[in-house]
């Protein structure tokens, strides 16, 4: 298959590019790295990166930030920071990438956790990750031409403890592998439609 991996060049992205390299043709894309820039908060930029690959099996979105802080602080900016980023920015490349994927072709996206098990400042993303989750369940009722859509939506992975996990006290970091796996399924198998979650 040809995949394109977003955020390739992350904790995740490129684990999940080391996994499906030796099986198939890995086309990476980053903001500033990659084998084509693409920019998730420009729909432009994502139109860009699809027209300069072509057609495509599959495509795997690993790329996304959203505001970490205190509630009480939070504005309404920062709010709207992470739904450009995260949230939009993942959409859109559904919306854009859907016209540019082969018959039975996949999209596969990145959650968190904290859609469900939420942290001490994490309003944000956990309201990002929510919106990511319901999008993917509904968007794979309409999807056409037998392409299938699913989210990722890993806990603390354990090559992230060391920046992350400071704010995750008590809860058992997730082996990479797992995550990848994850991945790995969505992207090879037929479901579709489903959040697999990868908390443990």
């Amino acid at each position: 298959m040809k995949i394109l991996i977003i955020g390739a060049n992350g904790t995740i992205g490129k684990k999940v590019a080391q996994a499906l390299s030796s099986k198939h043709e890995i086309i990476t894309a980053g903001r500033t790295s990659g084998d084509i820039q693409m920019d998730i908060t420009s729909a432009q930029s994502i139109e860009a990166g699809f027209k300069q690959i072509g057609s495509l099996d599959a495509c795997i979105c690993t790329a996304g930030t959203g505001y970490y802080g205190k509630l009480d602080t939070m504005t309404e900016e920062n709010v709207y920071s992470g739904i450009r980023n995260k949230l939009m920015g993942q959409i859109n490349v559904v919306l854009i990438g859907q016209h540019y994927l082969n018959d039975n072709g996949s999209i596969t996206l990145t959650s968190g956790i904290l859609s469900e098990e939420p942290v001490r400042n994490s309003s944000c993303v956990a309201m990002l990750n929510g919106g990511i989750n319901s999008f993917v369940l509904a968007a794979s009722l309409e999807l056409t031409r037998g392409i299938r859509i699913n989210v990722v939506s890993p806990g603390l992975v354990e090559d992230s403890v060391e920046r992350y996990g400071a704010s995750f006290p008590g809860i058992d970091p997730v082996p990479m592998n797992k995550v990848v796996n994850a991945y790995i399924r969505s992207t090879e198998g037929a479901i579709t439609g489903k959040i697999l979650k990868v908390y443990a």
